[in-house]
């Protein structure tokens, strides 16, 4: 037997103040996605917004459905669209805010495990790094250098 260590890095910000300027605007723009979010059951409302290399900002919000498997979060909305739209940019980065009208949300709120899954498809397809930045409705803003620090061991094509 042999083990393996997976490390990562998370970098967190005290607040979206101390974030580069254009990561703020981006920031914003996921916050306003996240005010047009369609989320009567849960009442969880979460906003993307993604920065394509032709400086195309796509935002994306969480669309809920009575029947729930049928909804679909903010982050692969916003992706999917931007694979339609564009399907030859690049994602460089993305930006996530979530909050609740149930209770306050104040720290980071990471991508599901499917969105993750999403984002992976995207960053191997495109074979270049995704910035990934998420908090709740305030508070500290989380970062990672690419969605391989969130799921480092991602299922991609190569095992098909």
């Amino acid at each position: 037997m042999k083990s393996i260590t997976i490390s990562t890095t998370i970098d967190i910000y005290d607040s979206i103040e101390e974030l580069p300027l254009e990561v703020i605007n981006l920031m914003k723009s996921a916050v306003e996605a996240r005010d047009n979010a369609y989320a009567p059951y849960s009442k969880f409302h979460v906003g993307a917004a993604l920065l394509l290399d032709n400086n195309e900002v796509i935002p994306g919000s969480n669309q809920e459905n009575a029947s729930y498997p049928s909804g679909l979060c903010a982050e692969r909305t916003a992706i999917y669209y931007a694979g339609a739209k564009y399907p030859k940019a690049i994602i460089k980065r993305i930006a996530i805010s979530a909050t609740s009208q149930n209770h306050a949300v104040t720290e980071p709120i990471p991508p599901c495990g499917a969105c993750r899954q999403a984002i992976a498809e995207y960053e191997i397809k495109q074979n270049e790094p995704i910035e990934i930045y998420f908090m709740g409705e305030s508070g500290k803003v989380a970062k990672s250098n690419s969605l391989k620090g969130l799921l480092p061991l991602a299922f991609d094509k190569s095992y098909l």
